[in-house]
C-alpha cells in the first residue's frame, strides 16, 4: 500500500477512498475513480496498442503510467441479467476476433504439437479412469459419489473415444495447411472480466496472445458452459464471426475431454463434482451433436 501512496503522490493525486479489488485497488478522488494496477511485464502492452491500431478500443485506458504501475479509469459495472450479460460478452469477442484477424505461416510441426499434446492427454486420462473405476469397483460399498460415478463411467469412455477418433481425423486435416488463421486472444474470457456500462469492456488482459479464435471460446465453456445455453451462444458467435471447419472440430474435441476429477474432498462436495462432472459431458455432448446430425454422420 505504501508503494501506491507514493505513486500517487508523486502525480498529484489526493485520494479520498481506498477499496481492494482483486489485484486492483479502487480509488476515489475528487477527480473522479480510477483503479491502479501493478504493471505487467508481458507482452500486455503491446497488444492493446496492437489493438488500438485496430479500432479496438473496449477495455478501461490508462490515464498515468508509471514504471511499476499504472491507472486506469473506472468504469462502473451496471446491474443486468446475466444471460444478457454473457450475449453482450459474446459479442464483443467476436468483434475482437474480427478486428484482429490474420494469418501465419506454419508447417506441419506447428499442428503435430497440439495432435500430441492432446493425444497424451487423452492416453493419460483414459489409464487414469481405469484405475479409478478398478479401485471403486473393488469396494463391498460404494459411496454416493463413487455410485454415480461408476454408473456413468462409460460416457466417460464414450467421450475419450470420440476425442481420440476426431483427434486423427483433425490432423489429417492440417497435415497440408501451411497458413493458420490467429486472433487476438484475450485468453482469459469469463463474466467476471467483462464490464457493461455505456458500452462494453473486457479487463484483465494480461494473459493476452495471439493464437487461434477458439481458445478464447474453450476458456469461456469451461467456465460458464453449464450456467448458460452455449448452443446458441456459438451460433449468435458464429453469425459474426464464423469458425472454419478445422477449427470448429478442434473446438469440440477440446471441450469434450474430461477434465480429471479427484476423489479427495468431502463425500458431500464429491457428490456435487461428480453430479456437475457428469452434467458437463452430457451437456457437450448436446450440443455437439446437432453439428454431426447436419453433416449425416
Amino acid at each position: 500500500m505504501r508503494q501506491i501512496f507514493n505513486v500517487l503522490e508523486r502525480y498529484q493525486i489526493k485520494p479520498k477512498k481506498y477499496v481492494m479489488k482483486g489485484k486492483a485497488t479502487l480509488i476515489e478522488t475528487s477527480e473522479g475513480r480510477f483503479a491502479i494496477k501493478e504493471k505487467n511485464r508481458s507482452e500486455n502492452g503491446k497488444i492493446l496498442q496492437y489493438l488500438n491500431s485496430r479500432n479496438f478500443d473496449y477495455y478501461p485506458k490508462v490515464k498515468i503510467e508509471d514504471d511499476s504501475y499504472e491507472i486506469r479509469e473506472y468504469i462502473e459495472d451496471i446491474n443486468m441479467p446475466r444471460d444478457q450479460k454473457i450475449a453482450d460478452l459474446i459479442d464483443l469477442v467476436s468483434l475482437l476476433h474480427n478486428k484482429t484477424t490474420h494469418y501465419k505461416e506454419v508447417d506441419e510441426d506447428d499442428y503435430k504439437i497440439i495432435f500430441e499434446d492432446i493425444k497424451n492427454n487423452i492416453a493419460y486420462l483414459t489409464e487414469y479412469y481405469n484405475d479409478i473405476i478398478s479401485i471403486i469397483e473393488t469396494k463391498v460399498f460404494m459411496s454416493p459419489s463413487e455410485y454415480l460415478f461408476a454408473r456413468n463411467v462409460s460416457k466417460i469412455y464414450s467421450c475419450l473415444h470420440y476425442c481420440d477418433v476426431e483427434l486423427d481425423r483433425w490432423y489429417d486435416l492440417m497435415k497440408e495447411k501451411r497458413k493458420q488463421r490467429v486472433v487476438v486472444l484475450h485468453n482469459n474470457l469469463s463474466l467476471d472480466h467483462f464490464l457493461r456500462n455505456q458500452s462494453s469492456y473486457l479487463i484483465s488482459w494480461e494473459k493476452a496472445k495471439i493464437g487461434i479464435p477458439i481458445f478464447d471460446l474453450y476458456k469461456l465453456y469451461k467456465r460458464h458452459g453449464l450456467e448458460f445455453e452455449f448452443g446458441e451462444l456459438l451460433k449468435q458467435y458464429e453469425r459474426n464471426y464464423p469458425l472454419q471447419k478445422e477449427e470448429r472440430m478442434l473446438f469440440f474435441i477440446l471441450i469434450s475431454l474430461p477434465d480429471k476429477i479427484e476423489f479427495t474432498a468431502s463425500e458431500y462436495k464429491m457428490c456435487h463434482i461428480v453430479s456437475d462432472f457428469i452434467d458437463s459431458l452430457y451437456k457437450t455432448e448436446q450440443l455437439i451433436s446437432p453439428y454431426y446430425a447436419e453433416q449425416g454422420k
